[in-house]
């Protein structure tokens, strides 16, 4: 963490409005897509993401909270009040509007065949053990660090390494066979 995210984290502690808007205006936007490829459901990822601030300000609050690494641990917390999340709906088992609708401009050669890559990696991503979706989904569609996915995870950074190593080997594989498959 630079000079300037400490200040600021420093400031966010004192409850210093500009520094909290400064934190939630950088990581509410990552925050939310991270959150959002987890439940696939517009609403419940606004609601859940709102959750980690509410959080984050509470642990201010409570005078506990990130020392360092401000942005691991906004993510760490995401995690966590996903994981609760499905803890809670596992009772429930129904399928999502779909929220997208097609532009009548599009070309439906074109968005067939970014729909069939689309599921095809995301089959293969859920073919993963949940460690590696996880790794695979920090590091590579949230940006962040080994260091920060480690902090997420509670791992070590050479386990990350490793189950980052694994899950592009094995995503690899399988969208080979799933081409293989196609053809």
């Amino acid at each position: 963490m630079n000079d300037y995210d400490q200040a600021r984290l420093r400031r966010a502690r004192a409850f210093d409005r500009g520094a909290l808007t400064a934190i939630y205006d950088e990581y509410h936007h990552p925050i939310y897509r991270y959150i959002y490829r987890r439940v696939n459901e517009i609403e419940t990822a606004r609601d859940l993401t709102a959750e980690v601030f509410r959080r984050f300000l509470q642990a201010l609050q409570n005078g506990k909270g990130p020392e360092e690494q401000l942005r691991a641990w906004l993510y760490r917390t995401a995690h966590n009040i996903v994981v609760d999340h499905y803890r809670r709906q596992q009772h429930r088992h129904h399928l999502p509007l779909k929220e997208d609708l097609v532009d009548i401009n599009d070309d439906p050669v074109r968005l067939a065949e970014g729909q069939i890559l689309g599921e095809q990696v995301k089959s293969a991503l859920r073919q993963l053990t949940p460690d590696q979706q996880q790794v695979i989904t920090l590091k590579f569609l949230e940006g962040l660090s080994n260091e920060e996915t480690a902090i997420v995870l509670h791992k070590p950074v050479g386990a990350v390494k490793s189950l980052q190593h694994r899950a592009l080997a094995a995503l690899q594989r399988l969208l080979v066979q799933a081409k293989e498959k196609a053809l």
